[in-house]
């Protein structure tokens, strides 16, 4: 019998506690900047993002069944949260953000319809490459959405997309402040060189404790440093639904919610010690659709689990959720008492931190392997890579999951007929093997296949092994039909050998199989396992 809440603490060991609290205020160091700048990636207040650390993460590790993962938010939700909102009417900033949460409450909708659905393995089917494809452009997209903050450029309202954002920070680039840039490439500079040489050292609580520092003692805001702005001290309102922003955000909010899945799984396995429970998906479609509804009530982001952020909470010891637990309670501080300082953070440094995180998105080795190994899916990689920078990450999801189905219609379309190697056989008995069922894909794929194999031959007599079928379906006994009049009309015999008991009186239930059975097309039967 499951349990459902805090599945992770159930059978607790008193020694786990000091790993778990060390791991959660650790983990805490680097999520909750990291999640105000992804907030930013969306077009949201930073603030945003320190919310999306408080239900959405509390909701997963009260109903999660990863030991280590973490969960806030990530670049790729952050940007398909972009890409979703830009297709609303235009709005003032208040309405956008209540569109923002709308959306947040959407994906928890999704989530738990897909859980309901059982469509979790499904959704599990999206091939490697078009996640790849997805996360080339989604870091591709973020780089360009940063720059303006990184090096103190005016954002381009009217710019959409790689491309144009791209093109507004060259036109851009004479107004740049050199003050911002310098702050911001330091930034990166010492994201870097502590991720490389301090691992344990937590980089983004570094270099946003410098900002504050640097703005707190110089008053270099008064060069042209741009702040973030103020977050509020205190708990998220209560934030309704707005009814008619439900149809068009829909779209979004599906997507999303493939994405919010995928990436939370994906990390969730990664991150599972070799004695720990399996991942459920079923149990990860309901903590993630949870903590949805929850953050879309409460002013967050769609939450789903982030590789960096899980990375340290494992590294740092977390073995149960409890470690989650502490780093909401770190938020729960932040928002209560800590807001107020937030306020001297340069807007550079958020930039930082996320292109610094992003850039783990960035791995041309995989293209390779793709490359060296199936063509196929490196073009599907670069199409949806390249979809999703000129026609924006939504479509470029969208194409990634048709692309993805194709892949799997082309790898199960194949024929299922093979010849026997049989030495010794009769050059006028040609004997094939039936290697799996018939459906609508690939019975026509194995007719061909078949009828070739008999017109190269030219047996006078054709032995088909069904002994691997497992069902009747109509297709087979289609292509059984359709091959065994063909061939007759060449005066070629077709038999079939080894009929599985378990489905021979299902074909016997085709009146043309139980006539061609009383004229020897049926050869010996063999029980099937």
């Amino acid at each position: 019998m499951k349990t459902w809440l805090i599945p992770t603490m159930h059978g607790y060991h008193r020694s786990w506690l000091r790993g778990d609290v060390l791991a959660g205020l650790a983990t805490g160091t680097v999520v909750i900047p990291q999640a105000m700048a992804y907030a930013t990636i969306a077009g949201m207040p930073a603030s945003v993002g320190l919310y999306t650390c408080l239900l959405p993460m509390a909701a997963y590790a009260l109903l999660g069944g990863s030991r280590a993962l973490s969960v806030s938010t990530t670049s790729t939700i952050s940007v398909l949260v972009a890409s979703s909102l830009a297709t609303l009417p235009e709005r003032d900033p208040d309405e956008l953000m209540r569109a923002a949460f709308t959306l947040t409450f959407l994906v928890g909708v999704c989530l738990l319809v897909m859980r309901l659905a059982r469509l979790g393995a499904l959704v599990e089917s999206i091939s490697p490459a078009t996640m790849t494809g997805i996360r080339i452009g989604v870091g591709l997209t973020v780089v360009a959405s940063q720059l303006p903050a990184l090096l103190g450029l005016s954002a381009d309202p009217e710019a959409e997309g790689f491309v144009e954002e791209l093109a507004a920070v060259a036109r851009e680039l004479p107004e740049l402040s050199a003050v911002t840039a310098v702050v911001g490439v330091t930034a990166i500079i010492v994201l870097l060189v502590l991720r490389r040489l301090a691992p344990a050292v937590p980089g983004p609580l570094v270099v946003v404790a410098a900002g504050i520092a640097l703005v707190a003692a110089s008053g270099v805001e008064d060069r042209g440093l741009a702040l973030i702005d103020p977050v509020p001290t205190g708990l998220p309102s209560l934030s309704l639904p707005v009814v008619d922003d439900v149809i068009g955000l829909l779209p979004g909010a599906i997507a999303i919610a493939l994405m919010s899945f995928l990436e939370t799984v994906l990390v969730a396995r990664t991150n599972r010690r070799r004695r720990e429970p399996a991942i459920d998906v079923d149990r990860e479609l309901v903590a993630t659709g949870i903590g949805a509804l929850a953050g879309g009530l409460t002013q967050s982001l769609p939450p789903a689990g982030g590789f960096s952020q899980s990375a340290v909470n494992l590294r740092s010891g977390a073995r149960t959720q409890l470690s989650g637990l502490v780093t909401v309670g770190l938020a729960l501080l932040v928002a209560l008492a800590l807001a107020p300082l937030l306020a001297d953070l340069p807007q550079t440094i958020l930039a930082a931190m996320v292109l610094v995180a992003v850039a783990g998105l960035l791995d041309p080795r995989e293209l390779g392997t793709y490359a060296a190994v199936d063509r196929a899916e490196l073009w599907v990689a670069l199409a949806v890579a390249a979809v999703g920078l000129t026609g924006g990450m939504l479509l470029g999801v969208a194409v990634g999951v048709g692309l993805t189905l194709l892949l799997v219609i082309r790898a199960v379309n194949q024929p299922r007929v093979r010849r026997l190697d049989r030495p010794s056989a009769s050059a006028e008995v040609l004997p094939l093997v039936l290697t799996g069922d018939l459906y609508t894909g690939n019975a026509q794929a194995t007719y061909d296949a078949a009828l070739g194999l008999v017109q190269a031959s030219g047996p006078r007599t054709v032995t088909l092994d069904v002994s691997r079928l497992t069902h009747v379906t109509i297709p087979l006994l289609n292509t059984l039909r359709s091959l065994r009049d063909d061939l007759a009309s060449d005066g070629t015999e077709l038999v079939l050998l080894d009929v599985p008991d378990d489905v021979l009186p299902t074909l016997r239930l085709a009146p043309w199989f139980a006539e061609a059975e009383q004229d020897g097309f049926v050869g010996r039967a063999a029980p099937h396992d």
